[in-house]
């Protein structure tokens, strides 16, 4: 049995320290929001200019101009601060964000990510995330097991462009929990139900 979205967002924020900064990327990773307990103190920062992202905003609080980096309305919790794009890269490139969780196309064993571009689809940019894959002190992938053609998104060597070389930490599907670890793929945590011949990635298991 494969873990739903709401499970997948709750194994990936069993990984955060407590009063960490956090940036989510677009896609499956922006449902972590909603379920942060308020307990941890986490600071989530968006990397068009907002720290302290708290979730979705209620009818009576959303706002057109309060946005995160997928252009998704949000809310923000006590204390949040607002800067402009400089500031917000300055805060990635100085390594001062503890996670950053990203979606993906295709990880590695090397930890390489492709997750910005399928050559000879309409691209829509690489965004920040060039920049959180090397300032972010641990990178969380968070992505299904398998692309809608069937094919692993975990592979021995990508071969869509890459997004970085060597920067995941750490990869989320609904299937389980890896690390990618000297050249190999080490299985953190399975699904209930799911066996290591479910994965299609016999080459590569540590």
């Amino acid at each position: 049995m494969s873990w739903d979205k709401n499970m997948m967002a709750d194994k990936v924020i069993g990984l955060f320290t407590d009063h960490c900064s956090v940036n989510l990327g677009i896609g499956l990773p922006t449902l972590i929001a909603e379920r942060i307990p308020s307990s941890k103190g986490i600071m989530i920062h968006s990397e068009n200019g907002v720290l302290g992202v708290s979730g979705r905003p209620t009818k009576e609080t959303v706002s057109p101009t309060l946005i995160n980096a997928g252009k998704e309305t949000i809310a923000v919790g006590d204390g949040a601060s607002y800067f402009d794009s400089s500031l917000s890269f300055g805060m990635i490139r100085g390594g001062h964000i503890d996670f950053c969780v990203l979606g993906g196309m295709q990880a590695d064993a090397k930890g390489n990510l492709a997750n910005w571009m399928i050559p000879g689809h309409k691209v829509t940019g690489m965004g920040g995330a060039m920049d959180l894959v090397n300032g972010a002190k641990t990178v969380i992938i968070m992505m299904t097991h398998f692309s809608k053609n069937g094919d692993p998104k975990i592979l021995d060597v990508c071969d869509l462009p890459l997004t970085g070389k060597e920067v995941v930490d750490i990869i989320v599907t609904d299937l389980g929990m890896f690390k990618p670890h000297d050249g190999k793929i080490e299985i953190i945590e399975l699904a209930e139900g799911i066996d290591k011949t479910d994965l299609k990635m016999d080459t590569i298991l540590k």
